[in-house]
Parts: C-alpha cells; sequence; structure tokens
C-alpha cells in the first residue's frame, strides 16, 4: 500500500513533507507526495484574519482526507486550529525544534534591545502585540507569504528585518541571517510552534495508522502539544487570536506557560501550571480557566471584536 502524504507546496512545507515521507520510508511504507494549494497560499494581498483564521491552511487538505485522495497530512502544528473538523484527528508529533522567535536581517546590528529604530516585518498578531507591549520604537510592517518570499520583501527594502519563528529558519538553513534568538519569558511562542503534526481522517485503517504514529510519533513532544492544545482549545483561540502557550519538561513532568496578550499590547495576563505527563491535557484547561478567571474572556471578546 502506497502512503499519499498531502502537503502544501512552499518549500517549507515541502521539507516537512519529505522529513516525514523519510521516516515513513525507513520503517518500510511506499509513499508518494501530494501537493494541495490552500486558501492561505492564494490570497497573500491581505491579513490572515481578514480571510477568516480557520481553516486558512487546512481547509483543502482536509477535503483530500475525506474523500481519500490522500492518507495523511502534514502541517506545521502551530498552523492547526484548536478544534479540528470533525472526522479528522492528529495521530503524530515529531520532536519539537528549537521554539524561539528569532530576528532575521542582513543588518547585525539591528537587535530589539539595541535602541535602533527599524522596520521589522511580521504577520503574526501574537508577535506585533508582544513588540507593541515591549519594543513601541521598532515600526511594524505587515508581511505575508512564505519565507523565501518574506526575505525577498525584506531584501527588496519593504522592512530591515524579520520576526520569524526559529524551526522554519533553521530548516530552510538561513540560520547566518539570524540576527537575535529572543527569549521564551518574552516572545513566548505560538502553541505547537517547531513540532510537524500529521492529520489522518478518522477512517484511517487502524493499522496503518498505528504504523505512522510507530514512525513519526515523538512522545514526549506529544505531551507537551496535548497540554497547549487543550489550552487552546478551552480559550478558543485561532492562529490570528494572540495567545500564547509553551509546555516544557521539567524532570519528569510538564509544566505550561499560556497568556493572552491585548492587540495594542496594552494589557496581559498569564498564568502557569505543572503536572504529571498523564494529565497534561486537564492541566491544560486549568491554565486556560485561570486566565479567564483574570478577565481573559472579555479580552478574547474584544480582540476578536478588533479583527
Amino acid at each position: 500500500m502506497k502512503v499519499r502524504i498531502g502537503t502544501r507546496g512552499s518549500k517549507l512545507a515541502l521539507w516537512q513533507a519529505y522529513f516525514v515521507q523519510d521516516a515513513l520510508q525507513k520503517g518500510g511504507l511506499e509513499t508518494e507526495i501530494v501537493t494541495i494549494e490552500t486558501k492561505g497560499d492564494k490570497i497573500l494581498d491581505v491579513s490572515i484574519h481578514k480571510i477568516g483564521s480557520k481553516g486558512v491552511f487546512t481547509e483543502e487538505i482536509e477535503e483530500q482526507l475525506n474523500d481519500g485522495r490522500i492518507d495523511i497530512a502534514v502541517h506545521s502544528a502551530k498552523d492547526m486550529q484548536s478544534e479540528l473538523p470533525e472526522g479528522f484527528e492528529l495521530i503524530s508529533f515529531s520532536e519539537r525544534e528549537t521554539p524561539n522567535d528569532v530576528i532575521v536581517s542582513k543588518d547585525k546590528s539591528l537587535t530589539l534591545d539595541s535602541g535602533k529604530k527599524f522596520r521589522l516585518g511580521t504577520s503574526s498578531n501574537r508577535r506585533v502585540a508582544t513588540l507593541r507591549r515591549y519594543y513601541p520604537h521598532i515600526e511594524i510592517v505587515p508581511i505575508r507569504g512564505n519565507l523565501q518570499r518574506r526575505i525577498q520583501k525584506m531584501e527588496e527594502g519593504q522592512c530591515d528585518a524579520l520576526l520569524l519563528a526559529y524551526a522554519g529558519v533553521h530548516r530552510m538553513e538561513y540560520d547566518d541571517l539570524i540576527v537575535e534568538k529572543l527569549p521564551l519569558d518574552r516572545f513566548t511562542p505560538a502553541v505547537g510552534q517547531g513540532s510537524v503534526a500529521i492529520e489522518a481522517s478518522v477512517k484511517l485503517d487502524p493499522a496503518l495508522r498505528a504504523k505512522i504514529r510507530e514512525c513519526l510519533n515523538h512522545e514526549p513532544t506529544e505531551k507537551l502539544l496535548l497540554a497547549e492544545r487543550a489550552f487552546l482549545r478551552r480559550l478558543q483561540g485561532g492562529c490570528s487570536v494572540p495567545v500564547y502557550g509553551l509546555a516544557q519538561w521539567e524532570g519528569v513532568q510538564v509544566k505550561l506557560v499560556g497568556g493572552i496578550i491585548g492587540l495594542q499590547g496594552e494589557k496581559q495576563i498569564e498564568a502557569s501550571a505543572m503536572t504529571a505527563p498523564e494529565a497534561v491535557e486537564e492541566m491544560g484547561t486549568a491554565v486556560a480557566e485561570d486566565l479567564i478567571g483574570q478577565g481573559g474572556d472579555q479580552m478574547l471578546k474584544e480582540i476578536k471584536a478588533q479583527l
């Protein structure tokens, strides 16, 4: 049986697909990569929240999962909505890459703490809100598109630097452009950042599902992402809402830090908890409840009304 792997067509998405293909082939499975263009790939002249944050990068892929044209789909875990449509599930997560955000530029002097005013490109509301709160001297430039296109826009002079996830920059071998790796306590990443997720239909053959998990799933990372995704699910956060969450191992326990930051950086609330690995999803929900108790539900209503 040939496993048909669905993916977006960008170089980074294809890197992820080849990574998955290699692991499956090492496990003895025959594979085929199927590239699929999504709404988020087609519409590049407006921000993601204006196209609709749910399923921007997944809807067309899920159509092909549902009708059997592909068997699994490969995604950046951070692109996955907190609740999948009925009939779909995430069946494995790759070992997480370094989850930090980074500043990328040709000018090595452009760090956030340098005091220099410069134009920084990003398409993330979470990153924009964090910059507005802690670095109001930075001029924010909306930049969308795949990684190569964003770097091209920077080189064309649309901005002086870019704010990106380390994982994508590293996987595309642009490490030499990294000017600064940003601290996790200030630039806490989006839920799932750094891991590759495998989505499947619940109709997938159980034996094949088990084999794919055997080849691809990294259980320590899976525990972290189950905590983060439970947190995001309780808050009903999408990829356009400035909610952040990061779970990390501390000895034999898992610690989760999560928060919400206002679009203008005007307010930020945060909560954390630690638990044994068998209770990570309950912990994720509890951290979200903590934020709701701090007024997080009202913050989210106000944020969504502004988007």
